[in-house]
Protein backbone atom coordinates (compact mmCIF):
# COMPACT_ATOMS: atom_id res chain seq x y z
CA UNK A 1 0.00 0.00 0.00
CA UNK A 2 1.66 3.64 -1.01
CA UNK A 3 2.05 6.40 1.79
CA UNK A 4 1.42 8.97 -0.89
CA UNK A 5 -2.37 10.64 -0.34
CA UNK A 6 -2.64 10.75 -4.07
CA UNK A 7 -1.25 7.24 -4.76
CA UNK A 8 -3.71 5.52 -2.06
CA UNK A 9 -6.27 7.65 -3.55
CA UNK A 10 -5.27 6.03 -7.56
CA UNK A 11 -5.48 2.59 -6.31
CA UNK A 12 -8.80 2.92 -4.80
CA UNK A 13 -9.77 4.55 -8.34
CA UNK A 14 -7.93 1.95 -10.04
CA UNK A 15 -10.22 -0.69 -8.60
CA UNK A 16 -13.16 0.90 -8.81
CA UNK A 17 -12.12 1.07 -12.53
CA UNK A 18 -11.31 -2.28 -13.10
CA UNK A 19 -14.28 -3.76 -11.14
CA UNK A 20 -16.44 -1.55 -13.88
CA UNK A 21 -14.51 -2.34 -17.07
CA UNK A 22 -14.61 -6.44 -15.70
CA UNK A 23 -18.05 -6.26 -15.60
CA UNK A 24 -18.78 -4.75 -19.14
CA UNK A 25 -16.07 -7.36 -20.62
CA UNK A 26 -17.93 -9.74 -19.12
CA UNK A 27 -21.10 -8.87 -20.52
CA UNK A 28 -19.51 -8.22 -23.60
CA UNK A 29 -18.45 -11.82 -23.76
CA UNK A 30 -21.47 -13.37 -22.62
CA UNK A 31 -23.17 -11.61 -25.56
CA UNK A 32 -20.28 -12.68 -27.64
CA UNK A 33 -21.22 -16.47 -26.47
CA UNK A 34 -24.82 -16.76 -27.26
CA UNK A 35 -24.29 -15.56 -30.92
CA UNK A 36 -22.07 -18.62 -30.94
CA UNK A 37 -23.86 -20.44 -29.36
CA UNK A 38 -27.12 -19.77 -32.02
CA UNK A 39 -24.83 -20.00 -35.04
CA UNK A 40 -23.53 -23.50 -33.76
CA UNK A 41 -27.36 -24.15 -33.63
CA UNK A 42 -28.78 -23.02 -36.98
CA UNK A 43 -30.60 -19.88 -35.63
CA UNK A 44 -29.96 -17.71 -38.44
CA UNK A 45 -32.87 -15.62 -37.06
CA UNK A 46 -32.04 -16.06 -33.53
CA UNK A 47 -28.50 -15.35 -34.36
CA UNK A 48 -29.39 -11.67 -35.99
CA UNK A 49 -31.23 -10.82 -33.31
CA UNK A 50 -28.25 -11.99 -30.72
CA UNK A 51 -25.93 -9.88 -32.99
CA UNK A 52 -27.53 -6.93 -32.87
CA UNK A 53 -27.87 -6.42 -29.23
CA UNK A 54 -24.10 -7.82 -28.67
CA UNK A 55 -23.13 -4.99 -31.31
CA UNK A 56 -24.86 -2.53 -29.26
CA UNK A 57 -23.09 -3.92 -25.99
CA UNK A 58 -19.41 -3.90 -28.06
CA UNK A 59 -20.59 -0.36 -28.99
CA UNK A 60 -21.45 0.84 -25.76
CA UNK A 61 -18.09 -1.02 -24.13
CA UNK A 62 -15.63 1.15 -26.96
CA UNK A 63 -17.46 4.05 -25.85
CA UNK A 64 -16.35 4.10 -22.61
CA UNK A 65 -12.79 3.46 -23.89
CA UNK A 66 -13.41 -0.47 -22.52
CA UNK A 67 -12.21 -1.59 -26.20
CA UNK A 68 -10.66 0.46 -28.40
CA UNK A 69 -12.59 1.58 -31.69
CA UNK A 70 -11.07 -1.10 -34.20
CA UNK A 71 -10.85 -3.70 -31.78
CA UNK A 72 -14.72 -3.24 -30.98
CA UNK A 73 -14.86 -3.59 -34.76
CA UNK A 74 -13.35 -6.33 -35.30
CA UNK A 75 -15.36 -7.74 -33.45
CA UNK A 76 -18.69 -6.91 -34.42
CA UNK A 77 -17.29 -7.94 -37.69
CA UNK A 78 -16.08 -11.62 -36.95
CA UNK A 79 -19.58 -11.99 -35.32
CA UNK A 80 -21.59 -10.82 -38.43
CA UNK A 81 -19.62 -13.21 -40.83
CA UNK A 82 -20.62 -16.05 -39.05
CA UNK A 83 -24.34 -14.52 -38.71
CA UNK A 84 -24.31 -14.32 -42.70
CA UNK A 85 -22.69 -17.21 -43.18
CA UNK A 86 -25.45 -19.41 -41.50
CA UNK A 87 -27.98 -17.26 -43.10
CA UNK A 88 -26.88 -18.23 -46.86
Amino acid sequence: MPNIKSSIQSVKTDAERRAKNVAVKSTVKTAFRKVNDAVKAGNAEDAKSLLAVACKKIDKAAADNIYHKNAAARRKARLAHKVNAIAQ
